[in-house]
């Protein structure tokens, strides 16, 4: 008679227990800290790196088989269109793109992302002093790539420079060549234009660089890793690259983004090479000269700019003066003869 009412009593501790039990707080969530963000750019740095890549590849393509004054007019325009501004921060803009494409560079910042109070210090750290990112694991994989995808472009130009400052030689033997320039005022305002324009890269181009950008497409840039010190720009692109890595390179950050794309020595040598062209077109008369300042000015000057910015060696050419053969229009200057002293009768 006793066991049943123990029994009873038992089962409705239980059937309280499970009611005490369901009433009860859930346990706090386990704290999970986000992931870090993904790699991005500011679309409009996106697009000057596109530009950057449009005027380099057309600009080193310009063929020294010139056939009439027409090509030749073609040839600086192509040659004269870029906006040294513009054309700096574009090949700062596909340095960072370039740098991106070093796993090693992307795992040595990534590791400061995870933590958001952590990304934000590195990230200034960065826009107060962009060399602070030279000490960042990785960045000599980085920089090499750099020096190599940029020096390669200026190389590149360069000798396509060197083919048509060449052909302002051998076209003399056209009788076209020789004519005087039609509308010479004309195209000089043009090419000054030209060179105030900023360039528009194709849809193409901007596609292919935004998935380098999240990983979704390679450039095939190889190099090997540099040690420092690296120039300006390089280090520049890398600052830009590792704050796309941190998440702090959008259209929210520009107005930094713009100031650390700021190099003054680049500047300076690519607006020297746009005076360089326009003194050279002010003066020249038959087409074969304008061929000399495409080949000279617009494409040898503005490589160079884009090799020294890169950190390679300057290519060496030799002063080059012409013989009456190689020019028809260079007359060499008659030596003097010195006069005769006359003795003075005592």
């Amino acid at each position: 008679m006793t066991k049943a009412p123990r029994a009873a009593l038992s089962a409705a501790a239980i059937a309280f227990s499970a009611i005490l039990a369901s009433c009860a707080e859930p346990p706090p969530p386990v704290a999970v800290a986000p992931p870090p963000p993904a790699a991005s750019l500011s679309p409009k740095l996106v697009e000057q790196a596109a530009a950057y890549r449009y005027y380099m590849d057309k600009a080193a393509a310009i063929s020294p088989a010139f056939v009439d004054g027409q090509m030749v007019a073609e040839g600086l325009k192509i040659g004269a269109s870029y906006e040294p501004k513009q054309f700096l921060q574009g090949a700062m803009a596909y340095g960072a793109i370039v740098a991106l494409q070093d796993p090693a560079f992307v795992a040595g910042v990534k590791q400061y992302a995870a933590n958001a109070q952590q990304r934000q210090q590195i990230a200034y750290e960065i826009m107060k002093d962009p060399a602070y990112v030279v000490g960042l694991s990785g960045s000599g994989g980085a920089a090499g790539l750099v020096k190599a995808a940029l020096g390669a472009d200026g190389d590149r130009f360069y000798q396509a420079g060197k083919t048509v400052k060449q052909a302002a030689y051998d076209v003399q033997k056209q009788p076209w060549s020789k004519a005087d320039i039609v509308g010479r005022d004309a195209r000089l305002l043009q090419a000054k234009a030209l060179g105030a324009t900023p360039v528009v890269g194709d849809v193409a181009q901007i596609t292919r660089l935004q998935q380098a950008v999240s990983g979704g497409q390679s450039l095939d840039v190889t190099g090997a890793a540099a040690a420092p010190p690296f120039t300006p720009l390089v280090i520049r692109s890398l600052s830009i690259a590792a704050l796309a890595i941190l998440g702090h390179a959008t259209d929210a950050n520009l107005e930094t983004l713009n100031a650390i794309m700021v190099e003054p020595n680049v500047t300076s040598c690519a607006n020297m090479a746009k005076l360089n062209l326009y003194q050279c077109l002010a003066v020249a008369k038959p087409h074969y000269e304008d061929v000399f300042c495409l080949g000279q000015h617009a494409m040898m000057d503005t490589a160079r700019c884009v090799i020294k910015a890169a950190g390679q060696p300057e290519p060496y050419e030799p002063k080059f003066v012409p013989t009456v053969r190689e020019n028809a229009s260079y007359k060499p200057t008659p030596v003097k003869k010195p006069a005769k002293k006359v003795a003075k009768k005592g």
